[in-house]
């Protein structure tokens, strides 16, 4: 045992006892998603927050601050000194919130969310207010403790738990440029896609062979099934811990691509997960970077591999198998079908021309409400007006299919939907490098290896875990911090 290094040895201790609760708390929230009754909620809220507080107790004990200054005058070679850097920051974040605030907050948000399941389907956004205004106004608390902090601006605070180093600044700077020539890009492609010939599979497409069709599919994409298990939830997610992923999708037997792509894009998350560098498993350096980096996995998996026509001619038998044989289910119809781009209500299922589009929008909402410039009763409005300005659609009265559609805000996550189109940003940034690398990447997808994908996100973004920050893992990886012109360049050659 190494004797030198008493503090930094004692934090790792903590922050695996950290790791061990935390996985019990994956596990407790993965269940109350896909398997829990729902008569269990209140009793399940109240453990939720009794863990909370019980983590928020370890990382803000006093002791902690002694060992973290003791230790970085310990002598800790590279690795070491970065999981310092990372265990300083997530003590830093959770010392700027009360226990108190912790456990209001998990209480809230866990019914605001268990209320929006029911409310959601029932359109009922009056049912939905009184909820949903505590948990912003709890948001708000947090965003302001974090902003006292830090230095930030409250919404800046909030984005900074998901995404280290990102501002608002930066983001309106991104999505500014996007807001440029997004909107003529989807106008040119609607165009000439409306002149194209697409048949719509027959269903219907039984839920059973769904099922074992996206477990097909996620073994092809290299999910370790001895590691994690696929599951039905309200809103598809990837949670539990890398020992144990969670992964949850969900079913309409009228209609299959919506499961099928959306495990496909839970499966980059799970892959991610499944691969941060074991040694270092309990340690924060094992972590995911960032959200962006994880919506860059996920969206690598879906849009740049999911829908490349080499993928898709291999997915189109598959399908056959599944639903039996149909001209739809084609390969070349397929790839039309994937790659449709059509202006629709729903995020989760937009395509990947009008999604940051979804993302604009509520990035342009949430900013301002949790910086205090509307209250939750504007926001159908502001909805009504950027959804009819960037998509041109009416959702005016139509709460379910608006601003109720999502679970992130019931569940307090804000600041996390700018990751969603910086992800698709990131990958596309690390195709490019993988081209670069691979000069014949194309042309090995098309002939059925995959490997070459994995293998690349494996050494340049999997086994980093949050060995670095995110420029520097990006640099590394692809010789640039985020370039979003590498996603405007994958939109225009791909729907040209």
């Amino acid at each position: 045992m190494d004797t030198t290094t008493p503090s930094y040895d004692a934090l790792t201790r903590t922050f695996t006892r950290l790791h061990h609760l935390g996985h019990l708390q994956a596990i407790a929230m993965w269940d109350q998603a896909a398997n829990m009754p729902p008569a269990g909620n209140e009793a399940r809220t109240a453990a939720m927050a009794e863990m909370s507080a019980l983590l928020h107790r370890l990382i803000t004990d006093p002791q902690l601050r002694s060992d973290l200054d003791a230790a970085e005058a310990e002598p800790l070679d590279e690795p070491r000194r970065a999981n310092l850097r990372e265990m300083r920051r997530h003590w830093r974040q959770s010392n700027a919130l009360p226990e108190s605030l912790v456990q209001r907050s998990v209480i809230a948000t866990s019914r605001c969310e268990h209320a929006w399941r029911t409310q959601r389907p029932a359109n009922d956004w009056a049912g939905l207010l009184p909820n949903l205004r505590e948990v912003v106004a709890l948001a708000r608390e947090e965003a302001q403790a974090l902003s006292q902090q830090t230095g930030l601006s409250r919404y800046d605070a909030l984005v900074d738990r998901f995404e280290p180093g990102m501002t608002a600044a930066q983001i309106d700077a991104v999505f500014g440029e996007l807001r440029r020539w997004l909107p003529g890009l989807i106008r040119r492609v609607t165009e000439r896609q409306s002149r194209e010939s697409v048949l719509q599979p027959v269903g219907p497409f039984p839920v059973a062979a769904q099922r074992a069709l996206c477990e097909r599919v996620m073994r092809l994409l290299g999910f370790d099934f001895d590691a994690g298990r696929l599951d039905v939830s309200a809103h598809p997610f990837c949670g539990g811990v890398p020992e144990d992923v969670r992964m949850t999708t969900r079913f309409r037997d009228d209609e299959f691509l919506g499961s099928l792509m959306g495990t496909i894009h839970e499966t980059g998350h799970g892959r991610y997960e499944q691969n941060l560098p074991r040694d270092w498993l309990g340690q924060p350096l094992s972590e995911a970077r960032s959200m962006a980096i994880h919506e860059s996995q996920s969206l690598s998996f879906e849009m740049q591999l999911g829908c490349h026509p080499g993928f898709v001619a291999q997915l189109a038998p598959l399908l056959q198998q599944a639903f039996g044989a149909q001209p739809a289910l084609e390969p070349a119809n397929l790839q039309r079908l994937l790659t449709r781009v059509k202006p629709g209500l729903i995020r989760v299922d937009a395509d990947e021309v009008t999604y940051p589009a979804h993302i604009v929008l509520r990035y342009e909402i949430e900013r301002p409400l949790i910086e205090g410039d509307i209250e939750v009763d504007d926001i159908p409005a502001l909805w009504d007006a950027k959804m009819a300005e960037l998509l041109q659609l009416d959702t005016r009265g139509n709460f379910k299919d608006g601003p109720m559609q999502d679970v992130h805000w019931p569940s307090g996550l804000f600041g996390y939907f700018p990751c969603y189109s910086l992800g698709a940003m990131y990958a596309a940034q690390w195709f490019a490098a993988m081209r670069r690398a691979v000069p014949d990447l194309d042309a090995r997808i098309a002939g059925g290896d995959i490997a070459p994908v994995f293998d690349w996100l494996r050494r340049h973004i999997w086994q980093a875990g949050s060995r670095w920050a995110t420029d520097e893992l990006a640099t590394r990886a692809s010789g640039e911090v985020l370039n979003p012109a590498h996603f405007k360049a994958h939109l225009e050659s791909r729907y040209r």
